[in-house]
């Protein structure tokens, strides 16, 4: 995917021109202010893009159809494309806000195989020999990061609208809004679910995690950024409610598979700890799904070790196992194909530009197929 790899370079030259106009920003204000700068950089420095991709895609499915199928060969589509990359990597802007807060709600000490912004901060406070905790520092620090990176993303966002056509730009802000609600709704839920579940019955548990992965997850992380580069490309209703089809299976495919890889996934490709969403207590379908096929006694050894952030490499073998022998996992892998196949079929005959729908596709295996 030439084309693809070429958005994913241009979306890290705008990410870093713009961090390194803050860092001088903040820079004039006090020096110590660019270590905020200098932690975002290192989280905004590679990645999968996929959300920018996404937008990117969504756009050209639209723009696609009535314009060069190669905007960065065409001098005439430039000034859209500037458009788009600024509003692509606002998306990437705010899904590192979202990351830096969910460290923290998490506690996890790591992201993408290196230290989480907070332990980060922590570092510094120690190597500095600073008064207090270190551990507060750190968690104060990637937290006031994370409402700056949230704010940017805005203000990345603005910039990029503000050289399309205003319908255009009007669509595009308000699903850029409503994405926004989405996660923190998604969010909160999350972390509610982890300590209130056992007040809930049973039979809702399931429901509630599919509820979770779809506000928290699935929807910002393929429809939302789908249908956003599709409303900067003045999409009718079909061509979004189409991109919408596809776009919510295809997240729900792609986060089942993030929880997958939360508890099997390998920490040298992964970056986190074996077994990472087994410390935390994330009460995904997985869990669900085996809690509804498990014995009873099982069933209180599961809720017993699920979220101990001390458990052993030994009991999370346990809880793999456990979680493997209920059928859970085999479960779990048919709705990510059944998923993906439902997305597929979404937009087989929809008016897309063929070229971006083939994009689509090839993005939606790779989403689905991850190791990482």
């Amino acid at each position: 995917m030439p084309e693809s790899n070429q958005l994913v370079d241009l979306v890290q030259l705008k990410i870093d021109e713009f961090l390194s106009e803050k860092h001088s920003e903040l820079e004039a204000i006090a020096p110590e202010l660019t270590a905020l700068t200098d932690v975002g950089s290192a989280l905004l420095a590679g990645g999968k893009r996929f959300r920018a991709l996404f937008c990117y895609w969504g756009w050209q499915s639209v723009a696609g159809l009535t314009s060069p199928e190669d905007p960065f060969a065409d001098d005439s589509a430039s000034h859209d494309l500037t458009g788009v990359l600024l509003s692509a990597s606002a998306l990437e802007l705010f899904h590192a806000a979202a990351l830096v807060h969910d460290d923290i709600m998490d506690r996890s000490d790591t992201r993408r195989g290196a230290p989480s912004a907070h332990r980060r901060f922590e570092t510094m406070h120690v190597q500095g020999g600073w008064s207090g905790s270190a551990e507060a520092y750190g968690e104060a620090s990637a937290l006031l990061l994370g409402d700056l990176l949230l704010g940017w993303s805005d203000e990345l966002l603005g910039r990029g609208l503000g050289t399309l056509p205003r319908p255009s730009a009007i669509a595009a802000r308000k699903e850029f809004m409503t994405m926004r609600t989405e996660v923190m709704a998604g969010q909160f839920l999350d972390i509610h679910d982890e300590s209130a579940w056992a007040s809930y019955p049973e039979s809702e548990a399931l429901d509630r995690a599919q509820r979770v992965l779809v506000y928290k997850s699935a929807k910002y992380s393929v429809e939302a950024p789908l249908v956003l580069g599709a409303s900067l490309g003045a999409g009718s209703d079909e061509q979004l409610a189409s991109l919408r089809a596809f776009g919510l299976p295809l997240g729900v495919a792609f986060q089942l598979r993030d929880d997958v890889l939360g508890v099997f996934g390998d920490p040298e490709v992964t970056g986190k700890p074996a077994g990472d969403d087994l410390r935390e207590g994330k009460r995904t379908a997985i869990i669900a799904i085996a809690r509804q096929n498990l014995s009873r006694s099982a069933n209180a050894i599961l809720d017993e070790l699920l979220g101990d952030p001390d458990l052993s490499d030994e009991q999370v073998g346990m809880l793999r196992s456990t979680l493997h022998e209920s059928g859970a996992i085999v479960q779990v892998e048919k709705v990510i194909t059944r998923n993906l196949e439902r997305a597929c079929e979404a937009i087989e005959s929809a008016n897309l530009a063929p070229t971006a729908r083939a994009q689509l596709l090839e993005l939606a295996k790779a989403a689905t197929t991850r190791t990482f």
